[in-house]
């Protein structure tokens, strides 16, 4: 779990001033940084061609071909001269070594993008955009600066932005290389260190980026167990019995001791899953939403949800007035977009697009929770968004293999098992999240070709 921030200018005033480093300190191992990883990753590379702007991201890379000029062809590319003191420096000090800056864009085996980073705050203007276009259109490995020309720092894209297979985040990591537009622009994100362990460099964020090994999977190490050890979970069928079944597999999948159907009976249930017109006695937690139908009757649910257990909800729920009367409790919401921003208008929080959300889904998961600190929202998109009290986690193992009918239950199901073993919310929500993805991700198969069942089947390996 990593530390995740809006912005790192705060952080490196703090390191220049409480541990006496200094502006171009910071900037030469961000460009050694980016040398690095580009003699180490590319080592095949002849040519680089930087692009650089006026800014401190351009002073970057002028930095750059500096340390490079010996190991590689450099061609520096000055779409604007620099502007401030930093840039100017390292400008003389390319001039001083006789690197010319090229005066056109040719394609090279490596392009780095150091035009705007992450101080963009504006819509670029039709020069730059038509420069973004250029670059995208070259056949080299693309390298962003920081972060890629064009998205700003909540992760909103202008009209165009950097196309780039890697981002070197200077210092901390950004939170807008983790939004859900970014993730066509960030490829992989790697963090750069400015010459400082990062413990001393960064202070605490309440973002957290969610990394592979914070999966830790419910493994059964006590050996005097039973069935019922591991809890009951309940799911409410609805209309639409399948989801409720792909749930119900899901949590069987991912160590629930018993799970059940509640509703009107299934006419052919999978062996594992037992069903009841009841709740039964000894249910730990509860299940609703995956397939109910909108126009599921309200005196149906309340026997079921009226209960004070730990319990997910999904999906048709979030259309009915009952889901609102909830909001008390400490429970599990796992909403696509769609369902938020219905959530978010019925709350009388906002009144916005799917679009207008996406753009801003940071801000949007803010004032949730700021509304409603107590519950547990899985933002579900591209990048996932996990909040409660404050605190807010992103998932960025999602696969687009994951958009396909039926993921978001087996998400819903993993929840519920694990609040049936006892699990917090939080927790629950967080390991739930990471095992869909990591499940997905490890299936051997093409994108476009990934079931419900791959997922589920690949939950006894992770």
């Amino acid at each position: 779990m990593q530390n995740l921030y809006y912005e790192v200018n705060s952080l490196d005033i703090r390191a220049c001033e409480q541990f006496h480093m200094s502006e171009d300190i910071l900037m030469e191992h961000a460009a050694n940084g980016m040398a690095k990883y580009i003699q180490d990753f590319y080592p095949s590379a002849r040519t680089v061609l930087i692009i650089s702007g006026s800014g401190n991201n351009g002073a970057d890379g002028i930095a750059l071909a500096r340390l490079l000029h010996l190991h590689l062809d450099v061609r520096l590319y000055l779409h604007k001269q620099p502007s401030t003191l930093i840039g100017q420096l390292q400008l003389q000090r390319v001039l001083s070594l006789g690197i010319k800056p090229v005066e056109k864009i040719e394609d090279a085996d490596v392009i780095v993008d150091a035009l705007f980073g992450s101080g963009l705050s504006r819509e670029i203007d039709q020069e730059s955009s038509a420069l973004i276009e250029k670059l995208n259109c070259l056949k080299g490995k693309k390298v962003a600066c920081d972060i890629p020309s064009g998205l700003n720092k909540d992760g909103h894209v202008y009209k165009h932005a950097f196309v780039a297979d890697v981002s070197l985040s200077m210092g901390g990591l950004k939170k807008a290389l983790f939004s859900d537009k970014a993730k066509e622009y960030a490829g992989q994100v790697q963090q750069i260190d400015l010459g400082m362990h990062k413990d001393l460099y960064e202070n605490e964020s309440n973002w957290k980026l969610l990394d592979k090994s914070d999966l830790k999977p419910p493994h059964r190490t006590k050996k005097n167990t039973h069935k019922g050890s591991f809890g009951h979970l309940a799911l409410v069928r609805g209309d639409k019995e399948g989801a409720a079944i792909i749930s119900a597999l899901s949590a069987f999948s991912y160590g629930t001791g018993l799970v059940s159907l509640v509703g009107q009976n299934v006419s052919s249930l999978p062996y594992s899953i037992m069903q009841d017109e009841h709740l039964p006695d000894n249910t730990t937690a509860i299940a609703c939403g995956m397939g109910l139908g909108k126009n599921f009757q309200r005196e149906r649910l309340s026997p079921v949800l009226s209960h004070d257990l730990p319990m997910v909800l999904d999906a048709d729920i979030f259309y009915h007035s009952i889901f609102y009367d909830l909001l008390h409790k400490e429970i599990i919401i796992t909403p696509h977009p769609k369902e938020f921003v219905h959530i978010l208008q019925t709350l009388g929080l906002a009144s916005i697009t799917v679009q207008e959300l996406q753009e801003k889904r940071f801000h949007y998961a803010e004032l949730f929770n700021t509304k409603y600190p107590h519950i547990v929202l899985i933002l579900k998109g591209a990048n996932t968004i996990i909040a409660q009290h404050n605190n807010f986690y992103i998932n960025p193992h999602g696969t687009p293999a994951l958009s396909k009918g039926g993921s978001g239950d087996v998400l819903t199901g993993l929840c519920g098992a694990l609040l049936a073993q006892g699990y917090n919310c939080l927790e629950a929500a967080i390991q739930a999240s990471l095992a869909q993805t990591l499940s997905a991700s490890s299936i051997d198969k093409n994108s476009y070709a990934l079931s419900p069942e791959d997922i589920i089947k690949g939950l006894s390996c992770l």
